[in-house]
């Protein structure tokens, strides 16, 4: 069996920000956000963004959203390839609807592309539905994207659904959160 992962979550920094387009370029190709996008977007009021690193402080994930009224608009999420299906996603996703439970947002949305199977199935897991399309969202291929929501997080039927799911993460993966 392998070694629990162990990471640290923590805010983005500019110091981060090469290392972000680093695996914006792995995971998107060609159509990924700009640096100036990202440093702009880390003096944001309404965005938090935050990044994972791993034993030797090396980035190996990110994600952002913005918080705007009761509405959480996710980004992105992002992991190194050498590091998915290692719960790093899920780590993410939970960090972010953690923070909605802290700032009281009570809806999520974001778009996700229909080929990405991997990322649609864990947003499903987390309470997220399918509620139409975006028709030639993606630059690059011209692929459509899903736009999905939560219900009111605060409803009991995500706060339990998303409580076992948190019961079921435990000991995926080991981390420390280092934001405030």
């Amino acid at each position: 069996m392998d070694a629990l992962l162990t990471v640290k979550i923590r805010s983005m920094e500019k110091k981060d920000v090469d290392s972000v387009i680093e695996i914006e370029q792995l995971a998107y190709g060609n159509h990924h956000w700009s640096k100036d996008s990202f440093m702009g977007e880390l003096s944001n009021e309404l965005a938090r963004y935050y990044s994972v690193l791993n034993e030797k402080d090396e980035l190996i994930a990110y994600c952002g959203c913005w918080h705007i009224l009761e509405e959480a608009h996710i980004t992105n999420i992002a992991v190194n390839p050498k590091y998915r299906r290692k719960h790093i996603g899920e780590l993410l996703l939970k960090t972010i609807i953690d923070d909605c439970y802290k700032d009281m947002v009570k809806f999520i949305t974001l778009e996700v592309r229909v080929g990405n199977i991997p990322a649609i199935n864990l947003y499903e897991k987390y309470g997220f539905k399918s509620l139409g399309t975006r028709k030639g969202y993606y630059q690059d291929n011209n692929e459509d994207a899903l736009i999905m929501w939560t219900e009111n997080i605060f409803y009991d039927k995500f706060k339990l659904e998303y409580e076992k799911n948190i019961r079921d993460f435990s000991g995926k993966i080991a981390y420390v959160r280092e934001i405030s």
